[in-house]
């Protein structure tokens, strides 16, 4: 994008801004929603946007839904969605799976129901969804009996994480034949009120620190998101733009892209934290600075009311 960076998108730059692009891409936590409370005025921007003409997606790192519990939420929040127009970490790791990797075999699976049924929809049978008690001593768990027919383990967002699936992995891994795929490294979901739990990113590092081995990122800031969306809607990535709140992921995707890139600060990061990365003089650093930023995706309603 040409111009200065980090510009606040205010008044006739926005409909400037939005007569640029044809697709507007957006993250979910801490963009359109917060927990399970919608960012004011969200639902008035994308169906707007869309009465506009502009195609519109989502594309998030949380895996804990499916693409269609994803779409009822937002039907929930008075947005105009379909299932179609979601594109979570547990889809796209499915996908990833079975067009890049041609992955024949059963996955070992730390994750949620979500990520299993969109495996399953693919046809990738799992194993491992569900508590997994420790019992026995160290020697046991070194010798924990493994299903010979898993070739991946995939890690997701998984409520009952826990030191046996790690062992149980890393035991997996041991194989270096073995997939070793994880949907994000989020280290914090961020909740209304300031609030903040552990995100995917704590679990995928014990699970790298215990085995000694890298998994494969699939989500932001990896472009594979962007891949899916591009091959099944023709993407123009020149006249695309990506509203995120979080620097590392959302702006980094954006701008590893190609992609016109916007900052929401109704959630992680702040503007101090862009400005600093734009300061810094650091080339790896610039990729985390957004072309503009916004209050709130609300600050958009007037060029779209108008």
């Amino acid at each position: 994008m040409a111009g200065s960076k980090c510009t606040r998108l205010s008044g006739a730059l926005v409909k400037q801004v939005l007569d640029g692009v044809d697709s507007v891409l957006f993250d979910c936590d801490g963009v359109i929603w917060r927990g399970d409370t919608a960012v004011p005025g969200a639902s008035e921007v994308v169906n707007l946007l869309k009465k506009h003409g502009k195609k519109v997606f989502f594309v998030t790192n949380n895996s804990s839904k499916t693409r269609k519990l994803y779409a009822h939420k937002m039907h929930r929040m008075g947005f105009d969605v379909t299932a179609e127009d979601v594109f979570g970490t547990a889809y796209c790791s499915a996908m990833y799976l079975k067009t890049v990797a041609n992955f024949k075999g059963k996955v070992y699976l730390i994750g949620s129901n979500a990520l299993k049924q969109e495996l399953e929809d693919v046809g990738i049978r799992q194993t491992g969804v569900g508590p997994d008690h420790i019992s026995g001593g160290q020697s046991d768990w070194a010798n924990v009996p493994l299903d010979p027919e898993v070739k991946a383990v995939v890690v997701g967002f998984d409520e009952h994480f826990s030191y046996m699936k790690v062992n149980r992995a890393m035991q997996y891994l041991n194989d270096p034949s073995c997939l070793f795929v994880a949907t994000n490294t989020d280290t914090r979901l961020p909740l209304e009120g300031g609030k903040a739990v552990p995100g995917t990113g704590c679990l995928v590092h014990a699970v790298e620190m215990a085995a000694q081995r890298q998994a494969h990122k699939v989500g932001k800031p990896n472009g594979f998101m962007v891949d899916c969306v591009a091959q099944q809607f023709g993407l123009d990535r020149s006249r695309c733009m990506m509203v995120g709140d979080r620097l590392d992921t959302d702006i980094m995707l954006g701008t590893n892209c190609g992609l016109t890139t916007l900052l929401t600060l109704t959630g992680v990061n702040t503007l101090a934290d862009a400005q600093a990365h734009h300061a810094s003089g650091c080339p790896e650093r610039q990729k985390m600075v957004p072309d503009f930023y916004v209050e709130s995706i609300a600050d958009l309603l007037p060029a779209l009311q108008g």
